[in-house]
């Protein structure tokens, strides 16, 4: 029997790991679901000794993952990977895995909400008839298909945006590591990009090279009156270069699920009424969450029992 422990979680509770784990004969021990401070993940570890580690948003340092005298795996409940001290865990021989095709189709539909609420202005128009105001000569709104649209990072998510921003007839750019684009994007350079898009959608993952990719230089580069999407980290933003761009009304607004600062972000960005912001819920449906949570369990069981992941995202040395 090995233990594993789960730092903390996102839903009302850990039934469905717990089925997975303990049904494979091992031990869970669970955290608080508000993640702990990285010194209290710390103690957690060092007082359990696991073999395996599932975190969601808790942060898992080199210290947690040095500390077990046994570890063989980390796995990250979710995709990203900024909260992991990934090369720390390659050093002393364990994995990193994530589930990174889980929320495809939920991450692409939130996005493709947002642009639509910007161009077509329900969210502010629902707000102003609730507060008694009935003024449709007050619309200066955007026909959908005459938008170019710009996507940061055509993996799997971009590529499912791509795709339903194809079918309201955008043309749509794209920019990727790879350079591989999906059917129907023009790949271009980023700078490019940004100085050719209406409004701009950010699928790109948070590392110490992406930290604000869009920054005052990128962000003064973009179209006047753009519409600025961020569904991926809030830091991939510079928040005070985005604010003083609204406040000159360089851009004309911008709609994020993640900010720069969360679960606290500045009252100064997120109150404005050019904002459309959700508090980090991008990836969240009952079928995406049931996904995540069984699949994260069953990798963790896979590895325990021998087998390599089927997400790796490092490449461990040898144990010794």
């Amino acid at each position: 029997m090995a233990v594993v422990v789960q730092t903390d979680f996102a839903w009302p509770d850990v039934s469905i790991e717990r089925a997975v784990i303990e049904g494979a004969g091992h031990s869970l021990i669970v955290g608080p679901s508000t993640p702990m401070p990285e010194q209290e993940v710390e103690a957690l570890i060092a007082e359990h000794n696991p073999q395996a580690i599932m975190t969601c948003w808790a942060q898992v340092s080199a210290k947690s993952i040095s500390t077990p005298t046994d570890l063989k795996i980390v796995q990250r409940i979710g995709v990203g990977l900024d909260n992991i001290a990934v090369p720390a865990a390659t050093t002393r021989g364990a994995w990193v895995a994530n589930v990174p095709d889980y929320c495809v189709g939920e991450v692409a539909d939130h996005a493709v909400a947002l642009l639509l609420d910007w161009a077509r202005g329900t969210l502010g128009f629902d707000r102003s008839v609730k507060a008694g105001s009935w003024n449709p000569a007050a619309a200066k709104l955007r026909r959908v298909a005459d938008l170019t649209v710009g996507i940061i990072g055509v993996g799997r998510i971009g590529g499912a945006t791509a795709q339903r921003l194809a079918a309201f007839g955008c043309r749509v750019l794209g920019t990727s590591p790879s350079g591989r684009g999906a059917h129907g994007v023009e790949m271009m350079a980023l700078d490019s990009l940004v100085a050719a898009s209406d409004a701009i959608i950010i699928h790109a993952p948070l590392t110490e090279a992406s930290h604000h990719l869009i920054n005052a230089k990128r962000i003064a580069a973009m179209k006047p009156g753009a519409f600025l999407i961020n569904v991926s980290r809030g830091p991939l933003v510079d928040t005070e270069a985005l604010i003083a761009a609204l406040e000159r009304k360089h851009l004309s607004g911008a709609g994020l699920d993640v900010v720069e600062g969360e679960p606290l972000p500045p009252r100064s960005l997120v109150d404005r009424a050019d904002v459309i912001v959700t508090p980090h819920i991008a990836f969240s449906s009952e079928a995406s969450l049931a996904e995540l949570r069984r699949r994260s369990a069953e990798e963790v069981v896979r590895v325990l029992a021998g087998e390599v992941p089927l997400f790796p995202c490092n490449a461990p040395e040898v144990r010794s």
